[in-house]
């Protein structure tokens, strides 16, 4: 059934890989099909087969199975981290129309992206300074360390945006990192729970 339907399903997948037509689009029009649909049934086919493929190398392959929990894992800490922002109104979700509801959730993706750009910068700035130092240790380190995280982050202070706006300057705080008692501090702090 595969291998007669393959010339329509490589259209298929084609037209949604090269982005010309939405997923929903192409949903749409097989689900208007009749139940004994060809494609359709070849399509089902062959999403049973990848999905057999995926479980068979979850099952063998144990670094597959750490990829997938540690891209899990990033999607999770974003989603706290997100909770966190919205946690700041004391939890109370003040918002009377879907409008105000929809920006309050993009005012909260653009506070999470900036706090998620914010530690990638400073990341990066250590990173350099201790690969020019040669320290190996640091540097493999540093690499496993997740840019969505809060805790440096002051979610519940006033913020005051009159007067002049006062620039934060990632190079002094990036040079503190290169000092060893500090450096081993923050990771002191980093293990603690």
């Amino acid at each position: 059934m595969i291998v007669k339907e393959w010339p329509t399903n490589q259209r298929i997948l084609a037209s949604l890989a090269q982005k010309e037509v939405t997923q929903a689009t192409i949903v749409r029009k097989l689900a208007s099909y009749t139940r004994q649909n060809k494609t359709k049934k070849a399509l089902w086919e062959l999403d049973n087969i990848c999905l057999s493929i995926h479980i068979l190398d979850f099952i063998d392959d144990h670094l597959y199975r750490q990829h997938i929990q540690k891209a899990l894992n990033r999607g999770e800490a974003y989603h706290r981290m997100r909770r966190a922002i919205a946690y700041v109104n004391s939890g109370k979700f003040r918002v009377k129309t879907e409008a105000a509801q929809q920006i309050w959730n993009e005012c909260s993706r653009l506070i999470a992206n900036a706090i998620i750009y914010y530690n990638t910068l400073l990341l990066s700035r250590v990173y350099e300074q201790k690969l020019a130092a040669g320290d190996q240790e640091a540097i493999e380190f540093i690499k496993d360390v997740s840019p969505v995280a809060w805790r440096n982050i002051n979610l519940i202070g006033n913020i005051d945006f009159i007067g002049e706006p006062s620039k934060v300057d990632i190079e002094a705080l990036a040079a503190r990192y290169n000092d060893p008692n500090f450096w081993r501090k923050s990771l002191e702090e980093d293990n603690d729970p």
